[in-house]
C-alpha cells in the first residue's frame, strides 16, 4: 500500500450536553453527583432553587399567618424566655407596647424578606467555604461554581418547610408553636424547651436530620466543583458545622 494512504480521521467526542436546571433539582435528591458535574462544567443558573425556596418558604409563612398568628408567635418567643418575660411584664405599658409592635414588624419582615436572607446567608457561607477548600485542601473551586452547589444543596430545607406546615395544619396548638423549631427533625423539637437546659436544648437541635442532609449534598458538591478527595469535602463543611454548633451552644449556656 501506499505510504500516502489517508488515515481514517477520529470522529470528535460530543461533549455530554448539560441538565436543564429541573434535572439538577431532581437529581439534588436522587443522584446528587449528576448536579455536581453539572454545575463544575459550567452550567450555573441557579434561579430555579430559589424560585422554590421562595414558593415553599411563602406557603409555609402563610400557614403561619393564618393558623397562628404572627401575635402568637411573637408571645410563644416570648414565653420560651422566662427572664426576658418577666423583665417584660415589669416595664411600663408604653415599652411593652413598643416592643411587642417592634417584634411583630421583625417577624413579619424576616417572612417575606427570607428569599433574599438566604441568599445572603448562602453569598458568606460560599465566602468561608470557598477559602477552607482551595488554600487549606488544595482545591480549585470557584466562587461562583461554590454558590451555585450550596443553593441546590439546601433543597432539602423545602421539606423542612413542607413537613412544618402540614403540622401546623394537623392541628398544632397556636400556644406550644416554635418558629425556632417548627418540625420534628431534631431531638429538640421532642423536648420541652423551657424544661431542658439550654445548652443541652442548643446541641439536640443542630442535629438536625435535614440540615445534615444539607451538610452531606453540600460537601460532595465542593469536592466535586474543587477537584479533591470527598473526605476533604466533608472534613471542609462539617468543620464549619461544628464550630458553629460550639459558638451556638456556648452562647445558649452563657445566656439562656
Amino acid at each position: 500500500m501506499s505510504e500516502l494512504e489517508v488515515q481514517p480521521v477520529s470522529e470528535p467526542v460530543a461533549a455530554p450536553a448539560g441538565l436543564s436546571q429541573w434535572q439538577r433539582v431532581a437529581y439534588s435528591f436522587s443522584a446528587p453527583s449528576k448536579t455536581f458535574e453539572d454545575i463544575k462544567r459550567g452550567n450555573k443558573s441557579w434561579w430555579l432553587p430559589v424560585v422554590i425556596f421562595a414558593l415553599v418558604g411563602y406557603i409555609f409563612s402563610a400557614t403561619v399567618y393564618t393558623q397562628i398568628g404572627m401575635q402568637q408567635v411573637v408571645d410563644n418567643q416570648i414565653s420560651l424566655n422566662p427572664a426576658k418575660a418577666e423583665k417584660l411584664a415589669q416595664a411600663p405599658p408604653e415599652t411593652r407596647a413598643l416592643t411587642n409592635k417592634i417584634s411583630i414588624i421583625v417577624t413579619e419582615v424576616a417572612f417575606v424578606a427570607s428569599p433574599i436572607i438566604v441568599l445572603i446567608i448562602v453569598a458568606l457561607g460560599t465566602l468561608g467555604l470557598w477559602a477552607t477548600i482551595n488554600f487549606v485542601f488544595g482545591g480549585k473551586a470557584t466562587y461562583s461554581n461554590l454558590f451555585v452547589v450550596w443553593l441546590y444543596a439546601s433543597l432539602p430545607a423545602i421539606v423542612k418547610s413542607l413537613l412544618g406546615t402540614i403540622i401546623i395544619f394537623a392541628g398544632t396548638a397556636p400556644e406550644s408553636f416554635n418558629i425556632k423549631n417548627f418540625a420534628p427533625t431534631n431531638p429538640a423539637a421532642f423536648l420541652n424547651p423551657i424544661d431542658t437546659n439550654k445548652a443541652l436544648y442548643a446541641l439536640l437541635s443542630s442535629l438536625d436530620a435535614v440540615t445534615i442532609w444539607t451538610l452531606v449534598l453540600l460537601a460532595i458538591g465542593t469536592a466535586t466543583v474543587a477537584g479533591v478527595k470527598r473526605s476533604s469535602g466533608y472534613i471542609a463543611v462539617f468543620g464549619w458545622w461544628a464550630i458553629f454548633v460550639v459558638i451556638g451552644v456556648g452562647i445558649a449556656a452563657v445566656f439562656g
